[in-house]
């Protein structure tokens, strides 16, 4: 109860969310990027950058490209690996690509709450 008094300072570092996935289903994907577009403080967030460890899934080609140009804003970006890197070299690839202040990294398959 005590988390719902607290205030925060309005002038925080804005953060890079950056979403690893490979050959994950296109749905989870998109409600995880739903998600934190929609329920967070847009003064806070900077940037969303999907990174895709070489995913060989049709649907994660054309359509997820598409997806993103039609339907997110300028915020949301993906970037393409040309070779399977695992798990800590794709975040590392995200991170450096990144350009806030803070780096949050998240899961392909989750959603946050409003102003997480």
């Amino acid at each position: 109860m005590r988390c719902k008094t607290v205030t925060y300072d309005r002038y925080l570092p804005s953060a890079s969310v950056i979403i690893i996935f490979t050959n994950e289903a296109l749905s989870p994907l998109l409600r995880t990027v739903h998600s934190v577009l929609n329920r967070s403080p847009p003064q806070f967030l900077h940037e969303l950058i999907l990174v895709d460890d070489f995913s060989d899934r049709a649907v994660l080609q054309g359509k997820l490209e598409y997806y993103i140009k039609t339907r997110f804003p300028s915020k949301v970006r993906l970037m393409r690996l040309s070779e399977r890197s695992g798990l800590i070299r794709t975040r590392l690839a995200g991170a450096r690509a990144a350009t806030g202040d803070v780096l949050v990294f998240l899961d392909s398959h989750c959603e946050v709450f409003d102003s997480w």
